[in-house]
Formats: structure tokens, sequence, C-alpha cells
């Protein structure tokens, strides 16, 4: 196996030279600095070496191991080749590794796949595979972060972090930090969750106010109100209520989070009055913030767009701007951006964030903010080194509304 990982090969040596202990030297070293081990890029400054590691089971040998790095190895699945990420064993030992050139300020969730079969299994890319990978993908044991949890029964990701990838000092609960409170509501049909901030009552407001889309995965999976007492504790964001919408299943989340009127029109005239007499939230649409991930980011843009009376800020992230489906790469794609260059301006202000990995997206945000930035409108837009993937989502959630919301209180 060659290797340009300078640990890697100092195994590999010692492990020729005979050295007894040189496997558990090595395991013991993996374990005290965590994984994924990360050494300077011999070239360049801006770059690391990351190397990923797996620990054979000697009861069940795996025939081969997937190193799966959110969206990188997604580009490969849809080019229908999985075999660069295909993990290789260090002579002698059972130490599975693949190595990435990486630069220093990427963030990504990873996973491992352990295959105990023949290797054309293991890299089929047909859905149903895929899907079946994702299902058995499991964390890094060795990885000292805290995991990014998983929905729908599956095993949680571990997070790589590179040194100058943008911090995420509200992602996690802090012991000093008083407690907001969760409340799970049914809203005209639709589970909601609600998180109130600290100190909530409703005759104090009125309230700025957050509609988080995909709630589900904001709410009980992510725990993102972690993220809002904190923001709210060193006064980045005013007392704020946020509204986490369910999107209530595959089938109903495609046909409300594709430019849907119905479903922001029900934004807009049933849950945020529901929320103003319920918690006191505002009606002012410029405290009003509706954030979004993928084509909820999509839909964050587009209830600005339809109801700015009502949404006077709009947060998307890696928004899946190149909507309708079927039509990514022809003349009737990027449907919202062209009503915006045409559409008269209104006094909505827009953050937008997508990630440099994201090779089906990038180009159609930054053609958003050109034109935004165009017609005028004030518009914040940021591009992480990650991919589409809530490893970085959180992050940047955070940041953006502390963005919109700053000085609005």
């Amino acid at each position: 196996m060659e290797t340009q990982s300078p640990i890697l090969r100092e195994l590999a040596t010692a492990v020729q030279a005979g050295k007894p202990d040189a496997v558990e030297t090595f395991w013991a070293r993996a374990a005290a600095t965590g994984t994924p081990l990360v050494e300077a890029d011999p070239t360049d400054p801006a770059y690391r070496l990351v190397t990923f590691v797996w620990r054979d089971d000697a009861r069940e040998p795996a025939s081969d191991v997937l190193a799966l790095l959110h969206t990188v190895t997604d580009k490969d699945r849809h080019a229908h080749d999985l075999t660069p990420h295909l993990m290789e064993k260090v002579p002698g030992t059972d130490v599975w590794a693949i190595s990435h050139r990486l630069r220093a300020d990427h963030r990504a969730s990873y996973q491992f796949s352990v295959a105990r079969g023949p290797r054309e299994e293991a890299l089929r890319t047909d859905r149903r595979s895929w899907l079946r990978v994702l299902d058995t993908a499991v964390p890094d044991p060795l990885n000292a972060a805290p995991p990014l949890p998983a929905r729908d029964g599956r095993h949680p990701s571990s997070v790589m972090a590179l040194p100058d990838a943008p911090a995420q000092p509200w992602a996690h609960p802090r012991a000093e930090v008083a407690r907001g409170e969760r409340v799970e509501a049914e809203v005209d049909g639709r589970r909601v969750g609600v998180h109130l901030p600290a100190g909530h009552r409703g005759a104090d407001g009125p309230y700025a106010v957050a509609v988080l889309l995909d709630g589900e995965m904001w709410g009980p999976v992510l725990d993102f109100g972690d993220a809002l007492d904190n923001l709210l504790a060193e006064g980045r964001i005013p007392p704020t209520v946020t509204l986490l919408v369910d999107t209530m299943g595959r089938d109903r989340r495609m046909a409300d989070l594709s430019c849907s009127e119905e479903f922001v029109d029900w934004l807009a005239e049933v849950l945020l009055p529901w929320a103003a007499r319920e918690y006191g939230a505002t009606r002012d649409p410029a405290r009003t913030v509706v954030a979004g991930q993928s084509a909820g980011g999509l839909t964050a843009a587009f209830a600005a767009f339809r109801r700015p009376e009502r949404f006077g800020n709009a947060l998307s992230q890696s928004g899946s701007f190149w909507w309708p489906d079927g039509t990514e790469f022809d003349s009737g794609s990027e449907w919202l951006t062209r009503q915006f260059a045409v559409a008269e301006r209104t006094a909505v202000r827009f953050r937008l964030e997508v990630g440099l990995q994201e090779w089906m997206l990038l180009p159609q945000n930054r053609h958003l903010r050109d034109v935004l930035q165009a017609r005028g409108y004030e518009v914040s837009y940021e591009e992480f080194n990650g991919g589409h993937d809530y490893a970085c989502w959180r992050g940047g959630l955070a940041a953006g509304l502390a963005e919109l919301l700053a000085d609005r209180g």
C-alpha cells in the first residue's frame, strides 16, 4: 500500500521491521489524538492530509470498507464510481485507511460502510443499494467530537472539522446558560415544535419570531434549542419564539417545499397568527425570519417573495434554486430567480449560504445572489467549504439568525 501519510508510512515500516507492538502503538496514538488523522500538507499550508482509519474486527473481517465523506462521496456515487472511497488495508495489520488532501477549512460529516461480501456489491450505486449503505453505515469510534445525530433509525455520523473551518461556538449545551422551554403543538393538523426563550411570558411580547422548516430535524433530532439558548445568553439574538415546522413525511415535504403558494400562505395566514395569539410572537415582518435548507432554502426565499409583508428576512442554506424538477440543465430551471429578476423589489433581507462541495447548487446560488444584488436587495452571502450537510448547516443557521435578528428586538 502506497501512502502519503507519514503516520501510516511509519506504521508500515515498523511492521515490516517486525516491531511486535507496532500496531497497538498506532491504535493507542490514534485513540489519544482522535481521528481522522490530520497532518500537514507538504506543498501548501492551506491544505491538510486527512487520513480516515478503521480497525478490522478479527472475528468478522471486512472484505472492503468505504469511507463516506458527506457530499464528496455523493458526487462520485452520482457518477457511478465509488472506488475512490475504498479504504486499503495496511499489510500485516488490522488497519484500513484512506487519505484525502483537503483544504484546511473543510467540515463534513462522515461514516464507514463495512462490507463482507463481493466487492461489486459494495460498489453498487443504484438507489436501493445506496440506501442500504446509508442504513448500515456507522460513525468513527475514535472521533472525539460529539456525533451528529440521525433520524429514521440510522446511526449517527462523526464530524470532521479541520483547523480553519468556521467555528460553531453555539452548537452544544452550556451548563451555565438558562434553558428555554420546548412545546409540542398541532396547528391545523400539522405538527409544530415551539422553542420559547428562557423567561418567556406572552405578555412581555411581541417577541421576534423564527420559522424553521424541516422542524423535525432541528427539534427532536438536532436539538437546535441549545444554540438558540446560547445565542440569547450572549445577546446575539433577542428573545425569540422559534417555530419548528414538521414536514409530515417525504411526499408532503416534496409538495410543500417546491414553491407551494398554499404552504407559504398557510405559514403567513395560519401559523404566524397562531404564534402571535399563543406566545406573543411579533407581527412585524422586519423581526420575522423564515429559514430552510435545500428545498427548504428554496421555500424560505419563495416565502419572502410571495409574502414579504409577513416574512421580512429569509435565510436560505444550500437552496435548491435549480427547481423545478427535471429542468436542472435547461432553460426552464431557476424559476424563482427569474421571478426576482422581473418583479418589483420589496423590503426583504436575505442571507444565502452554499457549500463549495455542492456541485449541483453552487452556480444557481451565485446566480440568485447576483440577481438579488442587481435588483437592490440587501443580501448577505457566504460560501462554506463543505457539502449538503447538517454538520455545516447548524453553524450557518445559528450565525444567520444572529445576523438577521440582530438589533431587531
